[in-house]
């Protein structure tokens, strides 16, 4: 399947509200384990949810850092 992932790295100064936020496409059968390898290697957290748009949401925490990896059916 085609998706477009939007990757969100939040920032984690309290005074900078602003998020870095990359838009791409990627083909993938399971958009988990397409997160999981991207972050090979790192120790992280993942919690899934999938929204009632039908998107799946990961919301990704390494070494202290959130990130957020949102899929929509392209």
């Amino acid at each position: 399947m085609r998706y477009e992932m939007i990757r969100e790295i939040f920032n984690k100064c309290s005074g900078n509200q602003m998020r870095d936020v990359f838009v791409s496409t990627v083909e993938t059968d399971d958009p988990e384990a397409y997160v999981k390898d991207l972050l090979k290697g790192k120790e992280v957290s993942i919690w899934k949810d999938v929204l009632p748009d039908g998107s799946v949401q990961f919301d990704v925490e390494i070494a202290g850092l959130k990130q957020r990896f949102s899929f929509t059916e392209d």
